[in-house]
């Protein structure tokens, strides 16, 4: 299963939703990405596929600053799990992969 592209992530968190930006790369078998949003890039780590399982870590400074692990669910192009941050309670997250648009012949 390929998890190659770029996902738009929903993220319901107490203070409100927050909508990442996650790009995830595969070269010679290994996953690396980085997340864009709240006028920040981060890269992500420990980037695991399993199965349709997805698992990574990233760390943010905005709004707050938080180390965040993520383990969701893929299904084709769409996603869902949770995001935990810390001794706080676990985040729905959401997403949808992004299509390039059709070029015209």
């Amino acid at each position: 299963m390929s998890v190659e592209g770029t996902w738009n992530l929903s993220i319901s968190t107490p203070i409100g939703k927050i909508r990442p930006v996650v790009e995830l790369r595969e070269q010679d078998g290994i996953l690396t990405g980085a997340a864009h949003g709240t006028g920040e890039e981060v890269p992500l780590g420990d980037i695991t596929l399993d199965g349709d399982r997805l698992t990574w870590k990233q760390a943010i400074t905005k709004p707050m600053r938080l180390n965040l692990a993520f383990d969701v669910t893929i299904d084709g192009d769409t996603l869902r799990g949770t995001s935990k941050a810390g001794r706080l309670p676990a985040s729905t997250v959401t997403g949808e992969r992004r299509h390039a648009p059709e070029r015209q012949a």
